[in-house]
């Protein structure tokens, strides 16, 4: 057995020598603070998942989507200028691109020429039948005489102061003038038809003219092409010198400030969601320090998967379930929108608060209402109206007979044969 050398064994509690703690203790005091430690992380999660967690859904599968206006022209030109181009923004109303309007020009000036014509040809109708009602009243007036001439030779026949001759000539006479008046009546009847029951202004053929003035003067009008919206331009595809017809596509107008947010939430967390909930989003281009507030607006009718150009087919082959999203359409504030501008096709992270559940999960909307709506194309006939009404009182005579309506002609039954087709347009004479 080896001898232990007293001089190499260390001294334990050696008088003076500092105290060696235990190691167990020390693990029991660290084991304690980690548990501890984790029962308050355990805590803090429990309360947070209790009060908030539970309450909120949150996706990064959400993308700014909004309205992309298309310009396209309604008819057929070519273009001679272009007054806007990508990344410009153009107000509403505002001049975008010019076709060449000679041929519309000419069109119009055709169309004015017709209704000038239209207008002559109708009072002269009026007048013919007038001149036919005078015709008329004479051969009434001839009739009548005949007659009187008839009656009074039938007694003088007798008693042999007319010959026979003459009184066979009498009576040919009265049938002679029966048949002229049988023909006068016909032909005001016909003439009749032609004008009856109408003024100058509301006459089938002035009205078929005007409105041939109207379609010209509207297609002059399109060949300066406007901006329905305002927003900023973006996919200009014309150039000068092209040749466009109605529907080809010359650029787009974007309006940022009607943008929202395409969110697409897998189907286990749509349980809760409801519209008008409140959202926070945080876009990457600003980064978390600003947070935009939202609302849901409403949820889709289907998956994406649903509407897609090629939908998949579950029934054939192997299945895999594969979880499905649905978009849910969540509405900016305004005012954050002003401030800080989003794009179309941006990433957004959106967290829909569910805390308010007494909403609906389908929107239901019993009254139709305008969503967008635009104004520029509402008054391109505006001026159509005044030239056609400058027309036909150029064209029309001083002395115009009155209305013919099949009843006889007196001062009671006189109308105006001038009252224009539109109630913007004053009437002729009025000032």
């Amino acid at each position: 057995m080896d001898e232990v050398n007293p001089a190499e064994t260390p001294l334990r509690n050696a008088p003076g020598s500092p105290a060696t703690p235990a190691p167990r203790g020390r693990r029991k005091w660290l084991v304690g603070g980690f548990t501890v430690l984790f029962m308050l992380c355990g805590a803090t999660y429990g309360a947070y998942w209790a009060f908030i967690g539970r309450f909120e859904e949150s996706t990064d599968d959400a993308y700014v989507a909004g309205n992309v206006v298309p310009l396209t022209p309604r008819v057929n030109g070519t273009v001679i200028a272009i007054r806007a181009d990508n990344t410009q923004r153009e107000k509403q109303g505002q001049e975008v691109v010019l076709l060449d309007s000679t041929d519309a020009r000419i069109a119009l000036d055709q169309s004015a020429a017709r209704l000038a014509q239209a207008v002559r040809q109708v009072q002269r109708l009026y007048q013919t039948a007038a001149q036919q009602e005078a015709n008329v009243s004479l051969e009434q007036a001839k009739l009548a005489q005949s007659k009187i001439d008839y009656r009074r030779d039938t007694n003088l026949v007798s008693q042999k102061f007319v010959s026979a001759e003459d009184f066979q000539h009498r009576g040919t006479q009265v049938d002679i003038d029966q048949a002229g008046l049988d023909l006068a009546e016909h032909q005001l009847a016909a003439t009749r038809a032609a004008v009856v029951n109408t003024d100058l202004a509301d006459h089938p053929e002035v009205r078929l003219a005007a409105a041939n003035l109207r379609d010209a003067y509207v297609a002059l009008q399109r060949t300066t092409i406007r901006a329905p919206v305002t927003g900023y331009v973006d996919k200009r595809s014309v150039q000068i010198g092209e040749r466009v017809s109605p529907g080809t596509p010359l650029m787009a107008i974007i309006p940022l400030d009607q943008i929202w947010v395409d969110a697409n939430f897998k189907e286990s967390q749509l349980r809760n969601i409801r519209i008008g909930q409140r959202v926070s989003l945080i876009s990457d281009v600003y980064g978390g320090h600003i947070v935009y507030r939202g609302r849901v607006l409403g949820i889709g009718a289907g998956t994406g998967s649903a509407f897609a150009v090629l939908p998949p087919q579950n029934a054939t082959g192997n299945w895999i379930k594969v979880v499905q999203r649905v978009p849910v359409r969540i509405g900016l504030d305004p005012e954050q929108l002003a401030r800080h501008p989003l794009r179309i096709g941006l990433s957004v992270e959106a967290t829909v608060d569910t805390h308010e559940r007494s909403g609906t999960a389908l929107r239901d909307d019993p009254e139709p209402q305008d969503v967008y709506v635009t104004s520029v194309y509402q008054d391109e006939d505006k001026g159509a109206s005044a030239l056609i009404a400058r027309i036909i009182q150029d064209n029309t005579v001083t002395a115009i007979p009155t209305r013919i309506d099949g009843s006889p002609v007196t001062e009671k039954n006189t109308a105006s044969l001038t009252r224009h087709i539109h109630d913007d347009v004053p009437r002729r004479g009025r000032k």
